[in-house]
């Protein structure tokens, strides 16, 4: 089994904190609609309230981007949008591997926002020999014995694992092996991976966990109880890793083993890890 230890950098190589980097697919989604709506120019306030940060908060972000807009004037939305395209890495093509072509395996490979997104679906694949040879998406599952030629031939370093808890370490374990370095789990388990290796997490029954916990706290106000004291942060919870961090902490993206729970995106069915 793969090993390693979790870190999480206060910065990218260039200097870009982990807090910015995570809120760059929200200004990019807001703006990609701006553009379809032919919209030129967009002002800070308006730009940061269709993302949902503050705007003092989406100035210092874009001023690490190099872009601080015009007074008077805003942003540039067209420029924005190849910019943020550009820093996130999506003006060039990821090809990516799917792994666990179960119910939530084929609903993801039905997302019709990978393409639009710099991502193309290079590989479904599956350990069933039942599922071999079955078109969904319009791609053809594959069997899991493959998955290292699949890997090579496609050039790929980002994996998709859907698979049950049991299966998800040792196909990550292998994805590794084979030279993927970034791993999207929706497995409900966490996965240790060697250094070097990003790892998000997606588990929605976690978030609706969450999403629990605060409808009982309202339905206690509204009763006249005594409020519910907001419980600390976990890890795995939506929240980073350092429980105590402050507000400007990013969502954890783990090179080991701290997950980070989804949201669920503008297409519907796919949390928003996904670039927008």
């Amino acid at each position: 089994m793969a090993t390693g230890r979790t870190h999480r950098p206060a910065t990218r190589s260039r200097g870009i904190p982990e807090a910015t980097v995570a809120r760059l697919p929200l200004y990019l989604r807001a703006l990609t609609a701006l553009s379809e709506r032919s919209v030129p120019t967009v002002s800070s306030e308006e730009l940061a309230a269709a993302a949902g940060v503050n705007s003092a908060k989406l100035r210092k972000d874009f001023s690490y981007l190099g872009s601080y807009g015009t007074r008077g004037v805003g942003y540039d939305v067209e420029y924005l949008v190849y910019q943020i395209s550009r820093e996130l890495g999506l003006t060039q093509d990821w090809p990516i591997v799917m792994v666990g072509i179960g119910n939530l395996g084929a609903a993801l490979a039905n997302y019709g926002g990978f393409a639009s997104r710099g991502f193309r679906v290079a590989a479904l694949i599956d350990a069933d020999p039942s599922m071999v040879g079955k078109p969904v998406a319009g791609i053809a599952v594959q069997f899991i014995d493959d998955l290292e030629r699949i890997i090579e031939e496609n050039g790929v370093s980002i994996g998709v694992i859907a698979t049950p808890a049991g299966a998800a370490q040792q196909v990550c374990d292998r994805l590794v092996a084979a030279g993927v370095t970034s791993i999207l789990n929706f497995a409900p388990t966490v996965l240790t991976v060697p250094d070097g290796v990003d790892v998000r997490k997606v588990d929605l029954s976690i978030e609706l966990q969450i999403l629990a916990f605060h409808e009982q706290r309202k339905a206690g106000e509204e009763a006249g109880a005594e409020p519910v004291q907001p419980v600390e942060p976990v890890q795995g919870a939506g929240a980073p890793q350092n429980a105590g961090a402050a507000e400007d902490a990013a969502p954890a993206v783990s090179r080991g083993t701290a997950p980070v729970g989804g949201r669920k995106g503008p297409d519907g069915d796919v949390p928003a890890v996904m670039p927008a």
